[in-house]
């Protein structure tokens, strides 16, 4: 427990708590979330999961954090994502959130995370370390296209709602999904159960002659349904998988994973694009220990390049080296003081908060150093290796639609 400005407390919520949160986040968010509130607390995560600050016996800020991992290459990142935060409108501005990301941060942390990602409100998460960093793939409309006629789904097919039965299915169909991108997010096995249960979208499969061969999650209709996290086991899958949601009446948006089966399926299919920017946040609090992290994937790219040396990295109040060995790879990574001109070193000038659009995103150095003139590597070649744009896929528990 901690005492904050006029008495109030921040402490772990209680399951006496548990109304009041779930009232709280309706009366801030969206109806469902004092569900989802409820899946998480009493599943796996436990009440630890979620902190509250309270006046007396009131509840007046919320927050939760979720247990994420993030694969980059072939390695797999233990991650955290807050969620469900909400302050009641008479304690705004009094730096409830702020001291309650400070509780999500320190959770993080003891529990093993080297980094946090978030979907959240536009610029307010960068009030506490996070940047944007990786692209949220486009919900674009489905094309006007004539109604299925009947019988064109093939015999034996049926769209219906998943269930717990079909949680192996849905695994594989995203793993199978997911492989092809450089950077990605799964959803873990205890979210799985909740995304069966609460109501802020549905999880429908499409079944063939007894067999799971497409899903997805549909968002609540409204002059339209959203259609995200499309997977499909093959081409003739996503296909009769497009038809039966056509099938449901309501005009279709969707999310577009163009390395998907479904992705490759409709994309020519769908209206363009929206040109506005949309990403993920992401938070490093010691970047020393995801380059370290990293260093089998960095390793990797050096070598299918036929380079090789050691790899400075300066944010300017501090740098990164990273040893290499013909032998090894990159080595341990040596945390150093200020360098403020890391090119006399060879290395690269990367300001602190582009790190995370660096190691993450879809620009890679050398489309960073194009817009920011404070992220630059006199070595093209070397760093343009080193840290390629990346194409990335996540998974959450919201739908950032």
């Amino acid at each position: 427990m901690t005492t904050l400005p006029g008495g109030l407390e921040l402490r772990t919520a209680r399951p006496s708590d548990l109304d009041q949160i779930g009232a709280l986040l309706v009366d801030r968010g969206e109806e469902p979330d004092a569900l989802d509130h409820r899946l998480v607390v009493e599943g796996a995560l436990g009440w630890d999961a979620c902190a509250v600050v309270v006046d007396g016996d009131r509840v007046v800020s919320t927050a939760t954090l979720l247990d994420e991992t993030v694969r980059v290459g072939d390695v797999v990142l233990a991650a955290g994502q807050v969620e469900l935060v909400a302050t009641d409108r008479e304690y705004e501005g009094r730096g409830l959130v702020r001291a309650l990301m400070g509780w999500a941060h320190d959770r993080s942390r003891e529990r093993g995370h080297l980094l946090q990602v978030m979907i959240g409100i536009p610029y307010f998460y960068r009030l506490f370390g996070y940047e944007y960093a990786i692209d949220i793939p486009r919900a674009r409309a489905l094309r006007e296209l004539p109604p299925p006629e009947p019988g064109e789904a093939t015999t034996g097919s049926v769209l219906r709602e998943a269930t717990t039965a079909d949680l192996p299915a849905l695994v594989a169909l995203q793993d199978a999904a997911q492989a092809e991108y450089d950077v990605a997010m799964p959803h873990p096995a205890e979210r799985w159960r909740w995304l069966l249960a609460h109501e802020a979208s549905t999880t429908r499969v499409l079944e063939r002659d007894g067999v799971v061969v497409a899903s997805a999650r549909t968002g609540v209709p409204d002059d339209g349904l959203l259609v995200a996290e499309a997977a499909a086991a093959d081409m003739a899958a996503a296909d009769e998988f497009l038809v039966a949601l056509r099938g449901l009446g309501e005009p279709l948006t969707i999310v577009h994973r163009p390395l998907t089966v479904p992705g490759r399926a409709w994309a020519e299919r769908l209206e363009p694009a929206g040109s506005d920017a949309t990403q993920y946040y992401a938070r490093l609090e010691r970047p020393e220990l995801v380059l370290d992290a990293l260093r089998p994937v960095l390793t990797a790219r050096l070598r299918a390049a036929g380079l090789g040396r050691d790899v400075v990295i300066s944010t300017f109040g501090r740098h990164y080296r990273l040893p290499w060995s013909a032998d090894t790879g990159l080595g341990p990574v040596e945390v150093g003081g200020p360098m403020q001109a890391p090119g006399v070193a060879q290395g690269a000038g990367v300001a602190p908060d582009r790190l995370p659009a660096l190691l993450l995103g879809q620009l890679g150095i050398e489309g960073l150093a194009r817009l920011h003139p404070d992220v630059y590597a006199p070595d093209a070649e070397f760093f343009g290796a080193l840290f390629p744009p990346l194409t990335a896929d996540l998974l959450t528990y919201y739908l950032p639609w």
